[in-house]
């Protein structure tokens, strides 16, 4: 809390002239202490709420939250019956966040300070990323769990994925979790994502512990970010116990966290204390029947899949036949038995006897289980609510490799082979969809963004598959009766100079801007709600009017009628006009037409596409063109051409350049763009 909204608050008569409060825990304790020593229930009547900075708001909160909780208190020896039915020694949190904003890496300082690894251990950095593509990306992409223990208590940790694209999995992991630590940048504050993520944890009743992460930050703000974390709560109608939230400052990367970014501590343990103190341990039956609803998949060469989940009621055990069933099928029910199972301790799984409601454990031997089904006893098969998902959208069409090239380069070619491994993603990612396509060949997926079907993508590339994707198009869908498309809020941070430059660009796309601040350092942060197919490859053209100085971020709004048509690409292609292998010799005129994607010596085929034209339309040209032979010697005259080099097109590039008549060829050596033969030519710009 800023001391000038402490000021305020004072001269409101809301607090008394005491030290500047700086964390939600610090103010709710002092609300509490001071009701004992004045009625806090007028608080709330003195000054009228919005007239009030977040800050001031904050603290009449917390008495308001001090004085309900009184009477709470005063009956709690009348519940102690119901004590027993929790699980003291066990909490359950996820850690959410906006991406980048430091989740990985608190969760190694936790893994280190909780004494998992040894001391003389190499440990790599981001131990959570497991995946290839986390490393090289930097960004987490899959849920994963593990276990610390503190002063006794275990506290099983999910760590979650930040891009909003993979936002299912955020809400698949929610279920298994008693309260969520909500990571945010003590610089950007809350982000897009942070939004997402919180309004589903609120939703479902989650306690919300605020950790203010990189507050070593020279340029951090802490104050700054605490308020606007208040301020988005209020605006996701939270209640007001939500609203009190803790708040921790830590540095994940110094593991270091404080109760006021004055005071720090040279460990996590403050972060470790509140964990134990706000969160709720979890509640249990545990005379109940079993009853386990799986939230992950995995799998493991040797014991084939694993179902991961929180026993909600009775005990799992080693060895014990039960039943499977899904509340998406009533009535039906198939036995299957428990081979193996563990828990997660020490950042490994442990294999155990058996595993007590309130834990999150795996369980082996059942090979056909799935996300959302329920684990019960054979007595009682009754089915826990499944997981339900955003749904997806934007959608891509996969289809088998037409190209010249076909064959040559893939381990994993025809449409089964497709569409085999497209039913295995199904089985563990809820949040992408697979319908059949125009042809026997081909099949339309479905899922959140562009990255979250690329990471798709260049995974089964990597896996030895060959095959072409189609642009990537946003699904619509009646409201009202009328035809609606998904839009998205998008936020951009630029340097000054650059706003003008971004504002043009969103307008040609039907981007309304909606909020305009200055940032840090000389930055402006715009906000903007705009169609999804607007944002259809918006990021080079972005980083071009920025000088690479732009960061966009986006997160899903609502649906709204079609905006009608947009301006996607103003250039048009350059296209080989005959198979072969490039040549240094074409090269040198060719590359006055545009910018090439080929060097010499690359082999390409007829309808590929070589690189950008500097005009709009496309137009072909031969690059495979060789210089005549002569019996003359060459004059030594004549000026060698520098060649220019070629642009080099990865994945993430390919599906942000095409448009509606063009496809991607993928293979585990090459990244390719054609025409698409069955597609019209184009005669202009590009439209959508």
């Amino acid at each position: 809390m800023s001391f000038t909204s402490t000021k305020m608050m004072q001269k409101a008569g809301v607090v008394s002239r005491t030290p500047v409060v700086r964390s939600a825990h610090q103010v709710r304790q002092q609300a509490r202490s001071a009701k004992h020593q004045a009625a806090p229930s007028v608080v709330a009547a003195v000054v009228p709420q919005q007239q009030l900075s977040a800050a001031a708001r904050r603290a009449s909160l917390a008495c308001r939250v001090a004085a309900a909780e009184a009477p709470a208190a005063a009956g709690a020896d009348s519940s102690s019956s119901s004590a027993s039915n929790v699980r003291g020694d066990i909490r359950n949190i996820a850690i959410i966040a906006h991406v980048d904003h430091g989740k990985t890496t608190l969760v190694d300082s936790m893994l280190k300070q909780s004494k998992v690894f040894r001391a003389n251990q190499d440990m790599a950095e981001r131990v959570m990323d497991s995946n290839a593509l986390e490393r090289e990306r930097g960004i987490t992409i899959l849920a994963k769990n593990t276990a610390i223990r503190f002063k006794g208590v275990k506290i099983n940790v999910i760590d979650t994925p930040g891009h909003a694209d993979f936002g299912g999995e955020v809400e698949r992991v929610l279920n298994m979790c008693d309260g969520v630590l909500l990571l945010v940048d003590s610089v950007e504050g809350p982000m897009p994502q942070t939004r997402f993520v919180t309004k589903k944890a609120l939703a479902l009743n989650k306690k919300v512990v605020v950790v203010v992460n990189k507050i070593d930050k020279p340029a951090a703000r802490p104050e700054w970010v605490v308020d606007s974390t208040f301020e988005l709560f209020m605006d996701l109608g939270a209640t007001d116990e939500q609203c009190d939230f803790p708040v921790v400052y830590a540095s994940g990367v110094n593991g270091i966290a404080g109760m006021s970014p004055d005071t720090m501590s040279e460990t996590l343990e403050p972060l470790f204390d509140t964990v134990v103190r706000e969160v709720a341990p979890p509640a249990v039956a545990f005379e109940q029947p079993l009853q386990m609803l799986v939230t992950n998949i995995d799998y493991d060469e040797h014991k084939g899949r694993i179902a991961i989940g929180r026993v909600s009621a009775g005990t799992v055990k080693k060895g014990i036949p039960l039943s499977i069933c899904s509340s998406l099928e009533p009535g039906k029910v198939r036995p299957g038995k428990v081979n193996e199972l563990f828990v997660y301790d020490n950042f490994s799984r442990i294999p155990v006897e058996e595993v007590q409601a309130g834990d999150i454990c795996a369980v082996t031997g059942i090979q056909d289980i799935g996300i959302g089904e329920t684990l019960c006893s054979k007595e009682s098969p009754v089915a826990l609510p499944t997981i339900k998902v955003e749904e997806p959208t934007v959608s891509m069409t996969f289809k088998v490799n037409t190209s010249p090239f076909a064959g040559k380069e893939g381990k994993f070619v025809t449409s089964r082979n497709l569409k085999d491994r497209l039913d295995r993603e199904l089985e563990r990612n809820l949040a992408m969809k697979v319908e059949p396509g125009e042809t026997a060949d081909a099949f339309v997926v479905s899922g959140r963004g562009t990255l979250h079907l690329g990471i798709l993508i260049e995974s089964m590339r990597r896996e030895g598959y060959e095959f072409e994707i189609g642009p990537p198009k946003v699904i619509t869908r009646e409201v009202d009766g009328h035809k609606c498309e998904p839009y998205e809020e998008a936020i951009v941070e630029v340097p000054e100079q650059y706003v003008g430059s971004v504002v043009e660009l969103f307008a040609q796309r039907k981007g309304e801007m909606q909020d305009m601040q200055p940032s840090i350092e000389g930055t402006t942060r715009l906000t903007f709600k705009i169609a999804t197919r607007g944002l259809l490859g918006l990021k080079n053209a972005l980083l071009t009017a920025t000088r690479g100085l732009g960061l966009l971020n986006t997160i899903f709004d609502s649906y709204r009628p079609v905006a009608g048509e947009i301006s996607m690409r103003e250039q048009g292609s350059l296209i080989a006009f005959e198979t072969g292998q490039v040549t240094a010799y074409a090269i040198e005129t060719a590359q006055e037409r545009g910018q090439l994607f080929v060097k010499p010596g690359d082999q390409v085929y007829e309808g590929q596409v070589v690189g950008v034209y500097n005009k709009s339309g496309d137009l072909k040209l031969n690059v495979c063109k060789a210089k005549a032979l002569t019996n003359m010697r060459a004059s030594q005259s004549e000026k060698k051409v520098a060649l220019d080099e070629a642009r080099i097109m990865g994945l993430d590039d390919a599906l942000e350049y095409i448009t509606d008549d063009e496809q991607v060829e993928v293979t585990p050596l090459s990244i390719r763009i054609r025409k698409d033969p069955s597609a019209k030519p184009s005669r202009g710009g590009s439209r959508r």
